[in-house]
């Protein structure tokens, strides 16, 4: 691709399951080409081999970001090497007593996943301090040295320290810790103090804990990285997207590799932003809908939101902050069934890659989303440009067997039903991130995007009243797009338990400035210069006697807590339904988020061209609106100028994803190659 030695690039890759997609970005032209490639057992193979795909010379590399589920699935899977932790005296099974709640209330006899960290190797020492950070009992070093001889002895080398009231002074932490170093100078040390400072021992411990499973993972990982991409002559630094919203040099990384847990589908959120705001929309709902799952999420006047109680297993929560995003079942390779109550139901089982939809011809025998698409004609017989051939028949006999005749439909009728149940599923997921968070879908514009996202976006605008949907121009691979898009970012936290009324504005400023010196230190650590820092504050508040708070943004210089007190009562009335503006407000927490700026390409914009765009092919194809198929014209969106405009019904096809164009709706192509659908609104 890069023929001058003066070339410059940006390349941004999304490590999946199935597929390794990389986003290269042109800094001269402003122009954007992808590459998909199959995810390898070594992802660092399945990185190169993709970057290699999309004909860029490490050498005119300038910034490689890097989204991976390679913590996600170590969690999931349990590989990672064994660990230890040591805790005070009568907390050894905080992390398995956990909060007592499951997964299932319903299902009594569904076994928990045990921690991360077995009870045999959760180790104790006697030690104390008080809820205000006064030690009442330091630590017994006697039985701190026969820990290490412990440890030494078992030859495990991942520690976590977990004290009970260690986020109100570390001293006893830093101690043990300074023992443990003295005596096993390899091992890989994680505090609970450093890593979230925050009341509460089982989310605390948690977090720690699975900080400290991943540390050597994560850590070998991003040496190796950074040596074969060195290898390659990439000089810069590589960045990995961690679930706030941000990248981390691999030093960060290795440091809080737990941030890194909801890497992927941080990046996916991010671009929808990106997508949405290039287009005009400062709120938007994002739907990436893949092979197995779709992730939904949502931006606000421009903000993502953010949660910072979340889990890979249920009952082991992380608690850095992360991009809020709902996950649930529904993808393109969704099974439908029929329950015990002769109803249709669709997912979350999935058929997977292996054996895949029936219409793969691999081995599969449960009708799928994708095999409806293909039964009605939404789908051609052939995917990913020629790669995946679908044989309709198989479609229809699955479809037949499993749906059609228990019910005693038509084999088409079954397929628009699985699709219906498959949309009003997702519609759930959306209301449940919108409207049950306060926020009203038309106020929205949805962004779709993933392999099956834009077949399925206009039914759910209709059904959730959103009149504005937008397709990304590359939605199979707008992950890898996302992690171009951010900064170097760390979230710093403390405890500040105080109601607003007994508090001097003054030392919440101290505060504040004691949180943005320990970023400005993570930056510097990172490279970043002085220049390049900014600063945001949030004050997580809530009524006096509650136990959830909601974070409220802050100016740079505390004088006054009046308007975030206003501001608080607004958003829980806004979220909650109600706010009670006599009540007392209690501060919980002090964040402080450090951003390191990374310098900013522009995206290039097209021209705008009027000519009529001509269809390829056409085909039969079934809309919800009509039960009849109809001929419909088949595009290729390769073709498809800056201004085009597509006018339903139509198919639009590319590479990694097909569009639905609904009869008596347009597809409007814009400057950025965006494609926008107007969704007019029922009446009635």
């Amino acid at each position: 691709m890069n023929e001058s030695s003066n070339a410059a690039v940006r390349v941004a890759c999304d490590v999946g399951g199935t597929f390794t997609d990389v986003c290269v970005l042109d800094e001269k032209s402003g122009e954007i080409h992808v590459a998909k490639t199959p995810t390898t057992p070594d992802p660092i193979d399945g990185v190169l081999a993709g970057i290699e795909a999309a004909g860029v010379d490490l050498k005119d590399v300038v910034l490689f970001s890097h989204g991976t589920t390679l913590s996600t699935n170590a969690l999931i899977t349990r590989n990672f090497p064994p660990a230890i932790m040591v805790t005070t005296k009568g907390f050894r099974d905080v992390i398995e007593i956990r909060r007592g709640t499951r997964d299932d209330l319903w299902d009594t006899y569904k076994e928990m996943a045990p921690p991360y960290i077995p009870r045999r190797n959760r180790l104790v020492v006697t030690e104390r301090i008080d809820y205000a950070g006064e030690v009442i009992e330091p630590v017994d070093e006697a039985e701190a040295r026969e820990l290490v001889r412990i440890i030494r002895k078992r030859g495990i080398n991942t520690i976590a320290i977990c004290f009970a009231n260690a986020f109100a002074s570390p001293v006893n932490e830093e101690r043990m810790r300074d023992i443990l170093q003295e005596e096993l100078p390899e091992a890989n040390i994680s505090l609970s103090s450093e890593i979230m400072p925050e009341i509460f021992e089982h989310e605390r411990f948690s977090t720690t804990v699975a900080n400290a499973v991943l540390a050597p993972v994560v850590g070998e990982y991003v040496g190796r990285l950074g040596e074969r991409m060195a290898e390659g002559g990439y000089t810069e630094d590589v960045l990995l997207l961690h679930s706030g919203g941000g990248v981390m040099t691999g030093k960060g990384a290795a440091k809080f590799p737990a941030r890194l847990a909801a890497s992927g589908i941080a990046a996916g959120a991010i671009a929808s932003r990106f997508v949405a705001q290039t287009a005009g929309y400062e709120n938007s709902i994002s739907l990436d809908m893949g092979g197995t799952s779709t992730d939904v999420s949502l931006c606000d006047r421009g903000n993502l939101r953010i949660t910072t109680n979340w889990f890979i297993e249920y009952g082991y929560p992380i608690c850095f902050p992360s991009i809020e995003v709902l996950t649930i079942g529904a993808g393109g390779g969704s099974l439908a069934w029929i329950d015990g109550a002769n109803s249709l139901r669709n997912g979350p089982q999935s058929a997977g890659s292996s054996p895949g939809p029936a219409c793969y011809g691999r081995g599969g025998k449960e009708p799928t989303n994708c095999d409806a698409n293909v039964v009605i004609g939404r789908l051609s017989d052939q995917l990913a440009g020629g790669a995946v051939q679908l044989d309709k028949s198989l479609s229809e006999e699955a479809i037949r067997r499993v749906v059609a005749d228990p019910l005693g439909l038509s084999v088409q009728e079954a397929a628009v039903s699985i699709l219906k149940v498959a949309n009003a599923n997702m519609a759930d997921a959306v209301r449940l991130v919108s409207i049950g968070r306060g926020y009203d879908p038309r106020d929205f514009a949805l962004v779709t995007f993933g392999g099956a996202g834009p077949l399925h976006g206009v039914a759910l605008a209709r059904d959730l009243s959103i009149p504005t949907v937008l397709i990304p121009p590359a939605p199979g691979v707008t992950s890898a797009l996302g992690c171009l898009l951010v900064d170097i970012k760390h979230d710093i936290s403390r405890m500040y338990l105080s109601a607003v009324g007994d508090v001097d504005p003054s030392d919440v400023d101290t505060a504040f400035q004691k949180l943005e010196n320990e970023g400005r230190e993570h930056l510097s650590h990172e490279g970043v210069t002085e220049d390049n820092m900014f600063f945001q504050r949030h004050i997580d508040m809530r009524y006096l006697g509650q136990w959830r708070a909601m974070s409220i943004e802050v100016g740079e210089k505390i004088t006054s807590l009046d308007d975030a007190v206003a501001l608080f009562h607004e958003e829980h009335g806004r979220e909650h339904n109600y706010s009670r503006l006599e009540a007392p407000v209690e501060i919980y927490r002090l964040t402080v988020t450090a951003t390191g700026n990374t310098p900013k390409a522009e995206f290039a914009l097209h021209e705008l061209d009027s000519a009529t765009p001509e269809p390829f092919d056409k085909r039969d194809v079934v809309f919800d609106e009509n039960p009849q198929a109809i001929m419909t014209p088949i595009y290729n969106r390769d073709n498809l100028k800056a201004g085009a405009i597509v006018e339903g019904p139509a198919i639009i096809e590319q590479l990694d994803s097909t569009i639905l164009v609904p009869p008596g709706l347009k597809a409007k192509v814009e400057s950025s190659l965006t494609i926008v659908i107007d969704v007019p609104l029922a009446q009635g």
